[in-house]
């Protein structure tokens, strides 16, 4: 089995390189699809002078994380994807491999990697809601019954959960031992950090608790 990765970046020049190398690194990744979402910062020139063979889509604005993911998977050559985050750290490619492998070998419609041993802040919010990571290995039959809408409104991970939820879908995790990732808060400051994180927590409670409220 060979795989699509797709990769949304924003701002992560500081970050990037290291994400791509695991990637390179997989031997079940046949592809890279880095899509620099409209970043203001040195990503394009950093993702361009890695040293990875890759397919580098740039937007001149920034559209947000589902777009992002769209147009990669526009051009991606395989029905088996890979979305990994740009700001990852510690992610190495048996972590990639074993996503991958996992998928392959079992009926899971989904593969979800989540943080272990990484970061005390981050292992613990994915601990409480793993379906918050944005690691994840799907077909591209799955991705094509997703929401779109609902994507943009309350983010991939949130749609892809009630998605999920909706179907009945075959899920399962993946410990992705070691890796973590700059929190909001370290990204965007602290008070636009803290929005952005009780937006997404607010999200949370309306797709695991009324799921079937979203589609009002």
């Amino acid at each position: 089995m060979k795989a699509s990765a797709i990769v949304p970046a924003y701002n992560e020049a500081d970050r990037i390189i290291s994400v791509l190398g695991a990637l390179d690194g997989a031997e079940l990744v046949d592809e890279i699809v880095v899509v620099n979402d409209g970043s203001t910062d040195d990503t394009r020139k950093t993702t361009e002078e890695c040293d990875v063979d890759l397919t580098l889509l740039n937007l001149h604005k920034n559209t947000g994380k589902s777009n992002a993911l769209a147009r990669g998977i526009e051009i991606a050559s395989h029905t088996t994807l890979i979305f990994v985050d740009a700001d990852l750290i510690g992610l190495h490619a048996g972590h990639v491999d074993e996503m991958l492998s996992t998928y392959g070998k079992g009926t899971w419609d989904m593969v979800i990697g989540v943080f272990h041993k990484g970061r005390l802040n981050t292992d613990l919010s994915q601990k409480i809601s793993p379906h918050l990571s944005g690691q994840r290995v799907l077909s591209v039959e799955l991705w094509d019954e997703l929401d779109k809408s609902q994507a943009e409104e309350f983010g991939v991970e949130m749609a892809l959960t009630k998605l999920s939820l909706k179907k009945n879908l075959e899920t399962t995790k993946v410990k992705l031992t070691g890796v973590t990732h700059v929190m909001k808060e370290e990204k965007r400051g602290f008070k636009d950090g803290i929005k952005s994180r009780l937006k997404m927590y607010g999200n949370i409670i309306k797709t695991t608790l009324t799921p079937t409220q979203i589609d009002k």
